[in-house]
């Protein structure tokens, strides 16, 4: 039996300037399916998602919502008309309850008072119905990611949308939550609703939605039942023939051991009971942990759990409470970031727009910043340009780093290629010890793989890795080790032979192991 059309966005073209983001794209929805939308940096998913939300007005093309021509002009148009979209950064106010933010902007049953009896009446039935229980007399700032993603999808729900648009939205939770969250979906297209979810993770897709559609280069590639779906095919529609996709399958798969056994039992990196903040409840509190040479050891935890700290305190941006760091038998606490790096250690930071990087600057003073008052690039006085343009040119072909050249405004850059500046930042002196944090956030396969490459090339010359991230088949696919933390406390520590999705997942919900 033929489903019921609910959205036909026919068309759409959307430009920046001289970027053209989105070019004839056309995307059909029909009632009570989940629509996976698939595409690599810069393919157009978020933006076109952004247009049918209102939050960008398509440049030409048609929006039909249940048969009708709809002029979303304002976020208020699409919610007036059953549209509403969760995105990756919640819209909430932290002071406020969980009912307080849900009807926030809506007409309130008792104006005259502000009393939200019903309102809360009616947030704990939508919770009950949907598999999304929340207290609505909880401040928002107390709430784990998990729970605050909740509200965000009970306020889209409270509205009484038809379409409920969702932004990558497992980055922030654990294995349970992602089962949960599903559970959900299902639920919801079964009572007629229908979701469109964003994602880079192609088990996921495989997982949970009903029809996928790829976007490359902000132009329809393919559209596909599940049933007619596979791994290989997702691929070549999001990174054409420039990749060798059985390769990138292979090496996308968690289950593969792609990395060298350490076989060294001399410690690059001891952390001994190490506590950052002050208060009841440190961001950091005794935290132990150690990476041998040649080890990949990941930190896996949900944002907010104490990642950050960790990372700025080991760089020496972040202030120790107590406790100590050893970094190749050295006592390194509280030492200065530049005598960090004079020992050989090197950061790839979780943001790579905020931290480390001169967006106004050219390529190669972005390349050699933290290197620069060093030899060979200067003296302590004076820069010495030939020398720097010469390495630049030299690294920019090492990481394919694709830009015009060393004089280039590095905020012209992509984001996959702003990453690969980082790398080829960090790796462009001997390193013994990498701390990454979120390395591979937001970039496409192409640009994921070339960064596993690099660590793993490096592994198996000595080199020791924190690798900090919230993507699981990551931490699965690269790590010796798993370390876990919530609250700025260890909750265990599991072998590679030990790998679990969901023991992790209880440790990363504040579960100790054993406990």
């Amino acid at each position: 039996m033929q489903k019921e059309i609910i959205l036909d966005m026919q068309g759409i073209r959307k430009q920046f300037g001289s970027v053209v983001a989105l070019d004839d794209v056309s995307l059909t929805l029909t009632r009570g399916e989940i629509h996976g939308l698939l595409g690599g940096n810069g393919a157009g998913k978020t933006t076109l998602m952004n247009v049918l939300y209102g939050l960008y007005r398509a440049d030409r093309g048609q929006i039909i919502v249940a048969g009708r021509p709809l002029d979303i002009r304002a976020p208020k148009d699409a919610i007036e008309g059953g549209i509403g979209m969760v995105h990756q950064q919640f819209l909430q106010v932290n002071r406020f309850t969980v009912a307080e933010n849900i009807v926030l902007g809506t007409q309130l049953k008792s104006q005259s008072n502000l009393n939200l009896q019903a309102e809360k009446e009616t947030i704990r039935e939508l919770g009950d119905r949907f598999g999304l229980p929340v207290d609505p007399d909880k401040p928002i700032h107390t709430l784990p990611m998990g729970i605050r993603q909740r509200v965000e999808i009970l306020k889209a729900l409270y509205r009484g949308v038809k379409i409920l648009i969702l932004d990558e939205p497992t980055t922030n939770l654990t294995p349970q939550e992602v089962d949960a969250l599903f559970s959900s979906l299902r639920t919801m297209v079964q009572a007629g609703l229908t979701v469109v979810f964003i994602t880079h993770k192609l088990r996921e897709v495989l997982e949970v939605c009903d029809r996928i559609t790829v976007l490359r280069h902000g132009r329809n590639v393919l559209t596909l039942n599940r049933e007619e779906a596979s791994e290989e095919a997702f691929i070549k529609g999001m990174v054409g023939d420039d990749l060798d996709v059985s390769q990138s399958i292979q090496f996308t798969d968690s289950s593969l051991a792609t990395q060298v056994a350490p076989n060294s039992k001399t410690a690059t990196l001891e952390v001994r009971h190490l506590t950052v903040g002050s208060g009841a409840v440190p961001d950091l509190n005794s935290c132990s942990l150690s990476v041998f040479e040649g080890e990949i050891v990941g930190i896996a935890g949900v944002a907010g759990n104490g990642q950050l700290e960790l990372a700025e305190s080991l760089l020496g941006l972040r202030q120790i409470a107590s406790g100590e760091v050893l970094v190749n038998g050295r006592n390194i606490t509280n030492l200065s970031t530049r005598d960090l790096l004079s020992e050989g250690v090197a950061y790839i930071p979780e943001d790579r727009w905020q931290d480390g990087f001169l967006a106004k600057a050219n390529v190669a003073q972005n390349l050699i910043l933290g290197l620069h008052r060093r030899e060979p690039y200067s003296n302590g006085r004076f820069l010495h340009w030939p020398v720097i343009f010469q390495r630049s040119n030299e690294l920019i072909q090492e990481f394919n780093i694709k830009t015009q050249g060393p004089t280039d405004t590095a905020g012209n850059l992509s984001g996959g290629n702003i990453q690969r500046v980082m790398l080829a930042r960090a790796f462009s002196h001997p390193v013994r010890f990498l701390i990454a944090h979120n390395p591979t956030r937001g970039l496409d396969i192409p640009s994921m793989e070339f960064i596993y490459r690099q660590i793993l090339q490096r592994q198996e010359a000595g080199m020791a890795t924190l690798l900090i991230s919230e993507n699981m088949d990551e931490l699965f696919l690269l790590s010796n080790r798993i370390v876990a933390i919530c609250n700025g406390a260890v909750m265990g520590e599991l072998q590679r032979s030990q790998f679990d999705r969901y023991a992790l997942g209880r440790m990363m919900s504040g579960v100790k192991q054993g406990d």
